[in-house]
């Protein structure tokens, strides 16, 4: 689960999940939600893999979301779906989705960066809560 909230001239995405390598994987579909207007008409047609390497699970978070952001922004992917495992010496992933269709994909906002600003990783009795907060 994933919702926005208000930050001066930027935007926070504040992420809830049972297990850790499951709020990487909403953290991704959230940060494209805001990307994108209407998610829903990305298809999960290609295939791309990461390797993001840490151990602290802020500096993944931040280095994983740089990475989604660079994908969007230098590739022109949309992606939508998020396979996420986490392991002692980083992450690996395999997301899926689509080059940009103009004519299907609505761009909504454009992010700039991914801040370090505000950004936590915390387990909670719940699951694990994430905050990060992004330069639009």
């Amino acid at each position: 689960m994933y919702e926005t909230f208000e930050h001066t001239a930027d935007l926070g995405l504040r992420i809830r999940a049972g297990d850790l390598s499951s709020l990487f994987a909403e953290a991704g579909r959230a940060l494209f939600s805001v990307i994108t207007a209407n998610l829903e008409e990305v298809q999960p047609v290609e295939e791309m893999s990461f390797a993001i390497q840490g151990h602290e699970a802020e500096d993944l978070l931040h280095d994983w979301l740089a990475e989604l952001l660079f994908t969007f922004h230098v590739q022109r992917r949309l992606l939508v779906d998020f396979n996420v495992s986490i392991h002692s010496t980083g992450l690996t992933a395999v997301a899926r989705g689509e080059l940009i269709d103009p004519k299907r994909h609505e761009i909504n906002l454009e992010i700039k960066a991914i801040t370090w600003h505000g950004l936590k990783v915390v387990q909670n009795p719940d699951g694990w809560l994430a905050e990060v907060i992004v330069d639009i």
